[in-house]
């Protein structure tokens, strides 16, 4: 076997050959101390994006670094490429298995030395794995953070060169995160057993808080901060209120036929009815949460990863580290419980750059279950208020009138100059309207009723519906009974679940949901300050699929039938080594081959997304259909 060295890196010498499997021990990957060039020969593209660069030479310098990148802008690059590049074995943690399963998957694909710990993983790998590392035979390692924390293993590493420490979904050690994880606050121990050893947090999704946490919890005070815009220009944000949540949803999903897409819900039994019900509908649904088997919860994710056109309903136990690139849609039909919970599930969407849309619905009786599921459950005061403040900010970005893209940013400290012409907001802007008159009348009807009652009965008295609960309770010779006969009971629930989002009027949740008087409520009382409210508008279909038809980057003309046979050629191979289409190629790797058709590997070579390694693997079969193609 003929090999050939490179370039010499510290102490070590990395070595590539071209005739020998990446899944062996003597596939050693082509790097070099230049970034660029294990970028190119590893992963197949000439340049880095945005920030990546300066991410990456901070760390091969041996600087710490906290990264705030949003999904789908690479943040595994920031630490994949650097410890190909440096001494010595990478440890990268990790709470997600399935991530782990995928990024170790794609490494090996492109020739790196990668292996993963996790209770997942047989006994036999497991027992592979550590003799690979201990032997120096491993590149990256991915384990969970309870693993990594285990004195044993500690004590294993210290008497290892280990090349950097990576903390992916570093949001978990703030308990203001929306995911906080008990077992990352013992991270911060690292900068004591691991001197010298550069570190990385890394997260897609984190407000000042957060950040101000990450920060401290994880002893990275002297880190340099990279942060890139959160903003995800591809992805098309629209809100609905719930009216036949079905009757929407299907409506929804028409439009995105054959594409892949998760739908997510609060409870399990209504992932199983959605589920179900999709199934019947003729279209290609499965359930995935926690109540299920292990087997079938696994069977149906795998199902969702490697296929097309499947759309998975499921509660938040699915997503969070789910590498497939092409999902079209995230569809939720119940309000989250944040503003980071939404952004990061939304985010699972277009992870390609390509187009995808993110579509809520929600009613008040969301904003309800979600705040007694706060009230109960068993955190300290300071952590409950500080959950009731995000959900409230949820609300107010249902309820605004304006950007969907502004608020959202606004939520993380970001100022965009909007409005970004793909939200609902903006194809289909609502109409406003001086709505102090309708607040006024909702107060009076709160207050003189003592603060007991729920949205229903307070609409009612307004009505002047004689309901028997509003008669019983005498509220049917209350002044304010029927002086709201103006508008409807539709129109009535908007001014509410405005007034709720704008803290103007309360939910008591130890009082079974009872309206009370909220901050400014006495002001709106006294004619002493303005509320300025939006009507409700029909929901955007067909506009905003134009928007998104115009703004997407399909194959087509001649290259449509080269690019569909390029895909079954992708998925033939995936399947015979058991892996998820996109670890073979993206889909951006394919359309830039249908596009340019070469002829030859030095052809191939030049395609983003094409390294040594997969060029040496699959260049000869892609290269045939092309030809085939004429």
């Amino acid at each position: 076997m003929q090999v050939g060295r490179i370039a010499r890196i510290g102490r070590a010498d990395r070595l590539w050959s071209p005739s020998v499997s990446p899944d062996s021990p003597a596939a050693v990957t082509v790097v070099a101390s230049d970034p660029l060039v294990v970028l190119k020969s590893v992963f197949g593209h000439s340049a880095f994006r945005g920030e990546q660069e300066d991410v990456v030479r901070h760390v091969v310098a041996g600087g710490d670094a906290v990264v705030l990148f949003p999904t789908g802008k690479g943040k595994s690059v920031c630490y994949q490429v650097p410890a190909l590049c440096r001494t010595g074995v990478a440890i990268v943690v990790s709470p997600l298995i399935a991530l782990m399963r995928d990024q170790v998957e794609a490494l090996k694909q492109a020739g790196v030395r990668a292996a993963a710990l996790n209770s997942a993983i047989a006994p036999e790998e497991i027992a592979r794995s550590r003799a690979d590392l201990l032997g120096g035979k491993l590149d990256l390692l991915y384990v969970t953070p309870e693993r990594l924390m285990m004195d044993g293993f500690l004590a294993m590493l210290e008497r290892l060169p280990v090349s950097l420490i990576a903390i992916d979904e570093a949001h978990c050690v703030s308990q203001w995160g929306h995911d906080f994880r008990p077992e990352y606050r013992k991270l911060g121990m690292l900068a004591e057993r691991f001197p010298g050893v550069p570190r990385l947090a890394l997260t897609a999704t984190a407000d000042a808080d957060t950040r101000r946490d990450i920060v401290e919890r994880l002893a990275l005070n002297n880190a340099r901060i990279f942060q890139t815009s959160f903003d995800r220009p591809n992805i098309s944000y629209a809100i609905a209120l719930r009216e036949g949540g079905r009757r929407q949803l299907r409506s929804f999903l028409d439009r995105h036929t054959g594409e892949s897409g998760i739908v997510y819900c609060l409870s399990r039994k209504k992932v199983d009815e959605t589920a179900a019900w999709l199934a019947m509908e003729g279209i290609r649904a499965l359930p995935y949460h926690a109540g299920l088997d292990r087997e079938t919860r696994d069977g149906n994710q795998d199902v969702f990863i490697r296929e097309d056109g499947v759309v998975l309903v499921a509660t938040v136990a699915f997503g969070m580290g789910i590498d497939k690139p092409d999902i079209r849609f995230v569809v939720h039909l119940d309000l989250p419980s944040s503003v980071e919970a939404y952004y990061q599930e939304t985010g699972r969407a277009g992870r390609d750059g390509g187009p995808a849309e993110a579509y809520m619905t929600y009613a008040m009786a969301d904003v309800v279950q979600r705040r007694r599921m706060i009230d109960e459950g068993g955190a300290d005061d300071t952590v409950k208020r500080v959950e009731r403040a995000k959900l409230n900010a949820l609300l107010g970005i249902c309820e605004t009138a304006g950007c969907r893209r502004q608020a959202l940013l606004a939520h993380f400290g970001e100022v965009y100059p909007g409005p970004c012409g793909n939200c609902d907001a903006c194809l289909s802007p609502a109409e406003t309207y001086d709505g102090t008159e309708a607040a006024q009348k909702i107060l009076s009807a709160i207050y003189r009723t003592g603060s007991r009652y729920g949205s229903g009965h307070i609409i009612d008295i307004l009505r002047g519906e004689p309901t028997e609960k509003v008669t019983n309770a005498g509220h049917d010779r209350l002044p304010t009974f029927g002086v709201g006969r103006d508008l409807d009971d539709r129109t009535w629930r908007s001014v509410l679940r405005q007034l709720v989002a704008s803290g103007i009027v309360a939910v008591d949740h130890t009082a079974f949901g009872a309206l009370t008087l909220g901050d400014g409520a006495r002001e709106v009382l006294r004619s002493q300050r303005k509320v300025q409210l939006r009507r409700d508008r029909a929901p955007v279909r067909e506009r905003t699929r134009r928007r998104l038809e115009a703004t997407a980057a399909p194959v087509s003309g001649p290259d449509e039938g080269l690019f569909d046979a390029l895909r079954a050629e992708r998925t033939r191979l995936a399947r015979e080594q058991g892996v998820p289409p996109y670890v073979v190629f993206h889909d951006a790797t394919l359309r830039a081959l249908a596009t340019a058709r070469p002829r030859d590997i030095a052809g191939l070579a030049d395609i983003p997304g094409i390294g040594r390694s997969k060029l040496e693997r699959y260049g000869p079969a892609f290269l045939r259909v092309i030809a085939a193609a004429g």
